[in-house]
């Protein structure tokens, strides 16, 4: 029998953090400028204290069932047939949401850096390599995946400076020019992709080993801060090189890195920061496959956890090749329709169930 896997605090927020940046990085910015414009900054802000709520009740039901994920405590707090119940809309969703991914790395390819490739064999690759790495288990995944989080963020961090002689402070204002409307419906883009994607985590927090739980919610707020703090300025950098074209233009911060020439010596570095961004998407493909298959485990009381990984991946990519048919579905389901089924499907049964834990723990204080 294989010995369970644990991680540390911190593996556990490097993690996190890898999960939440990932491919939101590469979307966020274009449609929440065209959206919020010069405000889409207070979008950011706005959705980042919503998704700094919902970890405060992610870590709470953590504290009050270390153990156990959020099948488990859902089961013995809902009982196994309502949770049965939630689990179905739960579980397509993730399905949906790992097709999701994998449909924009392709897209991402074919728009950029490999147009005459077929996107469907980018698709199967990278579905492949996302197995591989979930069968290794959650420790080889974070090993991994720290050194590479901290490489692309350095990368990102060296874009922002290079492009720096293009920017135009004065692109930013007037901060509200349409008022608080826009703001708003940045601020649903912005919460539903990723904020609103950080209940989804619950599954991984048992891994966690027991001496380091009581500490596990100061890295996590911080990975949820550097997050927000990178959305927040990839969107400013981009607003004040591209003004009213960062609604425009797709893969902003790409286009950003194509904007960088410096005394004609560095030039050309988009493919870098192209690499940098496939890798954060790559990881957080392989999160949430790793997740789902713990998710179909727990519900088909399947005792190896790797065992469905390979399958599940197989029947996503196979997903991936039918949900859409062309970019304007794609990006409708991920600006307008994502964010809504983010809140029915993980964040409504995760507040149920934190309720009904307060309520529970209330009466029994009642009683004594």
């Amino acid at each position: 029998m294989r010995q369970k896997e644990t991680v540390s605090a911190f593996q556990m927020s490097m993690l996190f953090l890898s999960y939440g940046t990932g491919s939101a990085i590469i979307n966020i910015p274009a449609p929440l400028t065209g959206a919020a414009r010069n405000g889409a900054w207070i979008s950011i802000v706005l959705s980042c204290i919503m998704g700094m709520l919902l970890l405060a009740i992610v870590m709470y039901m953590h504290r009050r069932y270390p153990d156990l994920d959020f099948i488990q405590y859902g089961e013995k707090t809902l009982g196994k047939w309502l949770m049965f119940l939630i689990a179905i809309p739960y579980l397509c969703s993730i399905f949906f949401m790992l097709a999701l991914i994998v449909i924009d790395i392709g897209t991402f390819f074919n728009s950029t850096m490999l147009k005459e490739t077929n996107s469907d064999v980018i698709r199967a690759l990278f579905f492949l390599l996302a197995a591989v790495t979930a069968r290794g288990g959650i420790e080889v995944m974070v090993r991994m995946f720290v050194l590479l989080l901290l490489s692309t963020l350095v990368f990102i961090t060296i874009v922002w400076c290079m492009a720096a002689p293009n920017y135009h402070p004065q692109f930013l204002l007037p901060l509200m020019p349409d008022g608080i409307k826009p703001i708003l419906h940045g601020t649903y883009i912005a919460y539903g992709f990723p904020f609103a994607e950080v209940s989804l985590f619950a599954m991984l927090l048992p891994y966690v080993r027991d001496k380091d739980k009581k500490s596990l919610h100061k890295p996590m707020f911080a990975a949820l801060l550097v997050n927000g703090l990178t959305l927040l300025i990839s969107v400013i950098c981009t607003i004040m090189a591209e003004g009213s074209l960062a609604g425009e233009l797709k893969y902003s911060l790409y286009q950003l890195a194509r904007l960088i020439s410096i005394q004609e010596i560095f030039e050309r570095v988009e493919s870098v920061i192209g690499f940098s961004l496939i890798i954060l998407s790559y990881m957080k493909a392989t999160i949430v496959l790793y997740i789902l298959s713990k998710v179909l485990t727990r519900w088909a009381k399947v005792r190896n956890e790797q065992l469905l990984i390979f399958p599940v991946a197989f029947v996503c990519l196979l997903l991936s090749f039918t949900m859409y048919e062309n970019e304007p579905d794609f990006v409708e389901a991920v600006s307008v329709i994502w964010p809504l089924l983010n809140n029915v499907a993980f964040n409504l049964p995760l507040l149920l169930i934190a309720a009904v834990t307060l309520v529970k723990r209330f009466t029994l204080r009642l009683r004594r």
